[in-house]
């Protein structure tokens, strides 16, 4: 049995499937290894505090930029569950555009997925991984999931999220998400509703946690139904 933690990283457009992806794959092994022992980890849990904003000058803030997450925390937690340690991750209220007060408490676990469409951006975070995942989904389709989104959880209005997704996802999307595709050791089209990659990925997951370390041996390919 392997006794190191295993991270897998998910990325992707906004609205592409990551958390579909990243939830189907954690159902699945936490029914084998426990659920204490899978953990998921949103990288919008890294959005920086802003108490020092108003609300409306909150709404302004391009949330799809890097300088948005607080990828230095990030990468700390990272290193420090490799090392043993818990963490107290931060949380993210969307209502209000910043962090809750509250944090979570993780211990290390054997598998941890980290999603965020930037997670393969940062080098130091892409350093930690031992597979990374790209989630490929045209924009179109993104934007209908996001809307639905949202609306229904989020308790945006349908204008808003038009307005961001033109001003500020569609353009950082091509500018800091797309070109990380090429980081990715598997590329998933489709996110969650691909059920033939989320099989592989399982089945491969499980073979690392049972036999090896660590993963990282993965080729680049593309898995598609």
């Amino acid at each position: 049995m392997a006794n190191e933690i295993t991270m897998v990283g998910i990325a992707g457009a906004s609205g592409s499937g990551k958390s579909v992806l990243a939830q189907l794959v954690a159902q699945r092994l936490s029914k084998k290894y426990g659920t204490e022992q899978v953990v998921i980890l949103q990288e919008d849990s890294y959005y920086r505090s802003r108490d020092h904003l108003t609300f409306e000058q909150r709404e302004q803030i391009n949330y799809d930029h890097p300088e948005a997450i607080e990828h230095s925390l990030l990468v700390l937690h990272l290193q420090q569950l490799r090392q043993g340690s818990p963490i107290d991750a931060p949380q993210y209220d969307y209502a209000i555009h910043n962090r809750k007060r509250e944090s979570l408490r993780l211990k290390p676990p054997r598998l941890l997925v980290v999603e965020g469409i930037l997670v393969l951006h940062d080098q130091q975070i892409r350093s930690q991984l031992d597979l990374s995942v790209f989630v490929d989904v045209p924009l179109d389709i993104c934007l209908a999931r996001r809307l639905d989104r949202d609306v229904t959880e989020r308790g945006r209005t349908s204008q808003s999220v038009l307005e961001q997704f033109q001003t500020t996802v569609r353009p950082m999307y091509f500018q800091f998400v797309e070109p990380t595709r090429q980081s990715a050791d598997i590329i998933v089209p489709g996110g969650g509703e691909n059920l033939k990659a989320i099989e592989l990925l399982n089945a491969f997951l499980e073979t690392v946690l049972d036999d090896a370390p660590a993963a990282g041996t993965a080729s680049q390919g593309t898995w598609s139904p």
